[in-house]
């Protein structure tokens, strides 16, 4: 799941009937998630673009999500795990999904796996990204993205190839979030260490925990994932 680098959120992929998870913001989950997308042909799903959605169809699901939302609530892990449900029942997702932002908890964690026995499926690798605290914040406090697309960049790590011009669109108009500072990122490891961490042991206990370096170069630890994915679902 996560090992030192998390703002609290995780990814999950599930491929071939198989389920992964690896580390979140500041470890390169988002780029690393893309990277496996678009090898194994995957549907990358929020959690939050998922209620939305939901609330837009009108599922029923979806209605019970926006009668909560409205009353200023947050949603449940009982209606969270029904919209999942729906949308993993759809055909574009049949070679699998990667998950961003569930599970949070192992009580979430838990569900999923409930949600998934379901499906005829299992979680059988969960990857952790590894960082330190340090490096967690510098690339945080650092990162920025295309408005247009949606790639990532780095005023360290990745910058486009011309300044301020997308490499993938050509789009021009770059983004910072405006939580993406040192402080807030360090507040967002101390929520990771109190709330999230026991997912690291549920998983591990779970024999289900593989451990990546993710110091190094990007296409090295895409390649160390990719090898650990195809080797789960051989």
């Amino acid at each position: 799941m996560e090992e030192d680098i998390s703002d609290g959120r995780t990814a999950s992929a599930a491929i071939g009937g198989q389920s992964y998870s690896f580390g979140a913001a500041g470890a390169g989950k988002g780029t690393q998630a893309r990277m496996l997308q678009e090898r194994f042909d995957l549907v990358q799903l929020s959690t939050g673009d998922l209620l939305r959605a939901a609330v837009a169809a009108g599922t029923e699901a979806g209605k019970e999500a926006k009668a909560v939302m409205d009353a200023g609530n947050l949603v449940s892990d009982d209606i969270v795990i029904a919209i999942l449900r729906d949308r993993l029942a759809e055909d574009d997702c049949a070679l699998g999904v990667i998950l961003d932002g569930f599970p949070r908890t192992t009580a979430q964690a838990e569900a999923l796996d409930s949600l998934m026995a379901d499906c005829g499926s299992q979680i059988s690798a969960t990857i952790s990204l590894e960082v330190d605290d340090a490096a967690m914040v510098t690339r945080v406090a650092g990162r920025y993205t295309c408005g247009n697309c949606g790639e990532g960049y780095h005023d360290t790590f990745k910058q486009p190839q011309i300044e301020g011009k997308c490499d993938k669109c050509g789009g021009t108009d770059m983004k910072r979030r405006a939580d993406d500072n040192a402080e807030t990122v360090s507040q967002r490891l101390k929520t990771y260490h109190a709330e999230t961490a026991p997912l690291i042991e549920y998983y591990d206990n779970k024999d289900a925990l593989k451990r990546v370096d993710a110091m190094g170069d990007i296409d090295a630890i895409a390649k160390e994932l990719t090898a650990i994915v195809e080797q789960a679902v051989a």
